[in-house]
């Protein structure tokens, strides 16, 4: 685990997006990264997020939301924030890597009916696919 590099995606609620995140990352990278989601204010996991991502074929039913107070003993390579409220209250001990900032969408606040909120969260998850896909070239050129 010493030379693989650790990931953090870091949001608000670790509900959605930071969740989404990294499940994405041990699917794309699995074996390359370890990947770890926490929020500065956990949440609870969101049920839609998982209904998503179970689409894709990716389950993250197991996944716990955690405050990021948890991972104080783990020396990340690189944090990824997904929301703005967490890049502006990133803790100060997570500066030892690479810091990112890469805001999405909360899908935990579409506007509609549930298969309208179901499209946003379906979006936000292609969009956090997409950069996972071109994480390991952002990351070569840090």
């Amino acid at each position: 685990m010493n030379d693989v590099p650790k990931i953090l995606f870091l949001c608000t609620g670790n509900a959605c997006r930071s969740q989404m995140a990294q499940g994405w990352a041990m699917k794309l990278m699995g074996g390359r990264v370890w990947a770890w989601s926490a929020g500065t204010t956990p949440a609870g996991l969101s049920s839609r997020a998982v209904q998503v991502m179970r689409e894709a074929g990716i389950d993250i039913s197991n996944h716990r939301c955690k405050h990021v107070d948890e991972l104080k003993h783990i020396a990340f390579d690189c944090v990824i924030t997904v929301c703005d409220r967490a890049n502006e209250n990133c803790p100060a001990w997570l500066g030892g890597g690479t810091r990112m900032h890469v805001p999405f969408d909360d899908p935990a606040h579409a506007e509609g009916d549930r298969e309208q909120a179901l499209e946003v969260f379906r979006r936000v998850r292609d969009e956090i696919r997409d950069f996972i896909t071109y994480l390991p070239e952002r990351l070569a050129k840090d």
